[in-house]
């Protein structure tokens, strides 16, 4: 724990342990660092007995603004958690066989987790953003919290953890996409999106009691409830449909590399900062 530098981890409640994202400087943007210590937390705490709710927040004024577009990903300090291998193969072989492991590959651990998880969420998340709070189990925002994936505009069909139509419902997650709009805490909550809206100032105070009620309850309760839901999104297609808008997504950074020469369209950040 005291070598991390991208998170924060500690028990602010009874059976309750807090992980929080710690790089408010560049608005918590993710790399392949936070990535690898935010997994190395939830392990943590999935393998405490005295912990049985678990907590995601962030720190700053804003949750996160998805993927660091700074960062040369770079597998050579990560620890991986999954059987993807050849991260550093030419071609499309290295990169996706990373976002495999990175995006996809944690996310799905992560919402596999046996103990109930709560996202506390305030301010922006944007695309890569999504990917750390749709896996939690319940989301509480703040009423300034904000949610897009404009990233249609780069040329690929959304972020890698391509659960949109689970989390939004299929009409407002194509409206997410198509227009790259950012969507408000209150619609948000309409469409099922979040469990609950809460003033800025009470979101630490509300989050920490919603976690302190639900950890009242036995675990194996609890585990055998969560994994009742998530058996329920298995029978619909939810893992076929990640690994297939995954491919699509490739597809996409293929086209670009041979279009562009990068993997996402140029033109996309100007459109994106142009509607901003």
């Amino acid at each position: 724990m005291s070598e991390w530098t991208r998170i924060r981890y500690d028990r602010p409640a009874e059976r309750v342990a807090r992980i929080t994202l710690a790089r408010p400087e560049a608005a918590n943007a993710q790399d392949y660092l936070m990535l690898s210590e935010l997994n190395e937390a939830f392990d943590e705490a999935s393998r405490d007995d005295n912990i049985r709710v678990i907590v995601l927040a962030a720190d700053g004024n804003h949750f996160s603004s998805g993927h660091d577009l700074r960062d040369d990903p770079d597998m050579a300090d990560v620890e991986p958690v999954g059987t993807q291998c050849h991260f550093e193969a030419e071609g499309a072989e290295g990169y996706m066989a990373r976002e495999a492991e990175m995006y996809v590959g944690l996310c799905w651990r992560w919402r596999n987790i046996p103990k109930p998880t709560i996202a506390s969420v305030q301010g922006k998340v944007i695309a890569g953003g999504l990917m750390l709070v749709w896996p939690m189990d319940m989301i509480v925002c703040s009423d300034d919290a904000t949610f897009s994936d404009p990233v249609v505009a780069f040329g690929v069909n959304g972020h890698e953890y391509f659960v949109h139509p689970y989390e939004a419902g299929q009409r407002l997650a194509k409206d997410m996409l198509f227009t790259g709009r950012s969507i408000s805490a209150s619609e948000a909550l309409q469409h099922g999106m979040v469990n609950r809206v809460v003033a800025r100032e009470q979101l630490e105070s509300e989050t920490l009691a919603l976690a302190s009620h639900i950890a009242k309850r036995p675990m194996f309760g609890l585990t055998l409830a969560k994994q009742s839901v998530n058996n329920s999104m298995d029978a619909m297609g939810m893992y076929t449909s990640i690994q297939s808008a995954f491919g699509l997504h490739h597809v996409g950074h293929n086209h670009n590399r041979l279009v562009h020469g990068s993997l996402v369209d140029p033109e996309g950040v100007h459109v994106i900062r142009s509607e901003a």
